[in-house]
């Protein structure tokens, strides 16, 4: 009888929660609809990810662009947010589940902040799976940010600019401490990655599924892993199959 589980596992998988409103107007309901069923599915896919024995799990919760959505629509998610942290902070606690936020802070309401905050703070000691909450998150803000750090430290004396390499922008991102995603999976059909992980996903392998993503279940998630799990990671090198057919 063949494992559900994959022979190899990712250290970090990201995931880009996509379909909400679809999954809604096919249903004939508001969008906030689809949005409820995609908080439900957000307790599945960390519970499948800790049995997995993945250590990061990174979802894309809300961009910088989403505040161009509808007012209502933008408040509605302000309150699945409040919701879930209020609701799910303390079973993730019991879990041993350490949340980790990134993106920017400085432009968000005070108590959602608070309420980042307080998960961040309250998890910190935890030793299982690292939640990464994408909020107010955008990989080209997020560069922008990083370049903007560096470029004061040069400023300042800090830092000399013949000095400045990968590693130094990579502790300056919001990921800085958090290994770089194996994996990258978007649902609802889309093939992009939105702003999402720009520098970190400069290896990940991608998986792009077709179902909505309140209808990303356990099935889903394992075989996302077993596709991953079927890939072969070179790194821009050459595999040892490759090498014995050019020798």
């Amino acid at each position: 009888m063949q494992s559900e589980t994959p022979i190899t596992s990712p250290r970090h998988v990201a995931i880009i929660m996509d379909g909400n409103g679809r999954w809604a107007n096919a249903r004939g309901l508001p969008r906030t609809a689809g949005h409820r069923a995609g908080v439900e599915r957000v307790r599945e896919a960390v519970r499948t990810a800790a049995e997995a024995e993945i250590e990061y799990l990174t979802l894309f919760a809300f961009s910088s662009e989403n505040w161009n959505r509808p007012e209502q629509e933008v408040s509605d998610l302000m309150g699945l947010l409040r919701f879930f942290i209020r609701r799910d902070l303390a079973e993730l606690h019991r879990e041993n589940v350490s949340i980790r936020v990134i993106g920017c802070r400085q432009t968000i309401q005070p108590d959602i902040r608070a309420l980042l905050n307080e998960a961040e703070e309250r998890t910190r000691g935890n030793t299982g799976i690292t939640l990464v909450i994408a909020f107010n998150y955008g990989a080209r803000d997020e560069l922008v940010r990083a370049v903007r750090q560096i470029a004061e430290a040069v400023r300042s004396g800090d830092m000399d600019a013949a000095s400045i390499d990968e590693a130094a922008l990579a502790s300056r991102v919001d990921t800085a401490g958090i290994p770089d995603p194996d994996l990258v999976i978007r649902t609802s059909g889309e093939q992009r990655l939105s702003n999402f992980l720009l520098w970190q996903a400069a290896y990940s392998e991608f998986v792009f599924l077709p179902c909505l993503w309140p209808d990303f279940d356990r099935a889903a998630f394992l075989e996302a892993l077993a596709e991953y799990g079927r890939r072969d990671r070179r790194y821009g090198a050459v595999s040892a199959p490759d090498l014995a057919v050019g020798s």
